[in-house]
């Protein structure tokens, strides 16, 4: 596996702590990094609602590589609850491929830490409706 997965996989676990924000905020209990392609890596923590206005790790982390002025994305790995990783929600992978809709089938993303699994977003988004 890449020293880079290694990286990300830590720079997610650091913030995620699960925390109540107020009696209808949760947030952190899933964390995410995202590598741009020159190499930085940007985190971000899912931010749940009573109400449905919440938001993915993995968009988070992604609005935080928007914020710094990146956005070209070369991988991507979300930490769930339990430390294990997973795949990206369809509202993750619809703004991912809107993002890069000319490569979005190149970018990396962690399935299964622990065994080293990685696959393609166009793997796993292989019929994008645009």
């Amino acid at each position: 596996m890449k020293q880079i997965w290694k990286e990300m996989y830590e720079a997610a676990r650091a913030v995620q702590h699960d925390r109540e924000i107020s009696e209808r905020i949760s947030a952190g209990c899933v964390a995410a990094a995202v590598e741009s392609t020159s190499g930085n890596i940007f985190v971000g923590v899912c931010v749940d609602t009573s109400c449905s206005l919440g938001i993915c790790a993995e968009r988070n982390a992604i609005f935080h590589m928007i914020t710094c002025g990146e956005y070209e994305i070369r991988r991507v790995l979300a930490v769930m609850p339990d430390g294990k990783t997973g795949a990206p929600c369809g509202a993750c992978r619809e703004l991912m491929a809107q993002m890069a809709p000319g490569r979005y089938q190149d970018i990396e993303i962690m399935l299964d830490y622990d065994a080293g699994k990685s696959v393609t977003l166009g793997e796993i988004t292989a019929e994008w409706w645009l």
